[in-house]
């Protein structure tokens, strides 16, 4: 049977899964900056402000801030590669991927639980448990760029702010063109931005309350994820075709 090529494609992901992925991040970014002596590990661009702080201050974990950009860089171009690789064989990359997150989140949380409380960032104790972490995050930085770019942003909250704000300044002045685009996009981002500062706050409380405990969570977060993306590609996903014939 022959397919319309004019209807729209099936959902490539669940809609819920990037507002999951937002939460995982905003939880990941606080408790490693809570854990690792100010490390940002989602929103690894940070670091360049902390690791400056680090040096004018005398504060420790310098050293993980200096190396967090390059170690993303790497798992990125990783990821990409690997990415490239699975489709050139017919295999979706993005449950390949977020197994491979998955992998690198449970680790992190047996690093941070065997190895931690952390009172000095630039021990290679936290050095190691906070690079798990940012490969981790950038897993998820590259699947999104690549499988889920219809989706807003899941670790950069500033531009889906800025976004949100001049969506609601077009409502509030009466902008009609457009209008239901805008309503479902400001929706999409609210959600995501929600997202992100709940998994903030519940990381920041669990350290609080547990410490170094608190990283059991994202294996949890990434394991849901998970099972949200196979039951969706299980729901949606056709037979790859073999060759060019139709």
């Amino acid at each position: 049977m022959s397919h319309d090529a004019s209807a729209p494609p099936a959902p490539a992901f669940p809609p819920a899964l990037p507002v999951l992925l937002s939460a995982t991040a905003g939880y990941v970014d606080t408790a490693g900056f809570l854990a690792l002596q100010g490390l940002f590990t989602a929103h690894v661009t940070g670091n360049f402000v902390t690791l400056g702080a680090s040096l004018v201050l005398g504060t420790s974990g310098a050293v993980a801030k200096l190396i967090a950009l390059p170690v993303f860089c790497v798992v990125v171009v990783a990821s990409r590669l690997a990415g490239s690789a699975l489709r050139t064989r017919g295999r979706a990359a993005l449950p390949v991927l977020l197994v491979a997150k998955l992998a690198l989140l449970v680790l992190a949380c047996i690093l941070a639980v065997t190895l931690g409380p952390f009172p000095n960032g630039d021990h290679w104790r936290a050095i190691v448990t906070g690079m798990t972490l940012v490969s981790a995050m950038a897993i998820q930085n590259a699947a999104h760029r690549v499988h889920l770019a219809a989706a807003p942003p899941t670790t950069l909250m500033t531009g889906t702010t800025t976004q949100i704000m001049i969506d609601l300044a077009d409502l509030l002045r009466g902008e009609t063109e457009g209008r239901d685009q805008t309503v479902a996009r400001l929706r999409r981002m609210a959600a995501n931005v929600g997202a992100f500062a709940v998994g903030c706050a519940a990381a920041a409380l669990l350290f609080s309350q547990v410490s170094v405990w608190c990283f059991v969570v994202p294996p949890l977060l990434a394991a849901v994820g998970l099972t949200m993306e196979r039951a969706s590609r299980g729901h949606h996903e056709t037979p790859l075709p073999k060759g060019d014939g139709g």
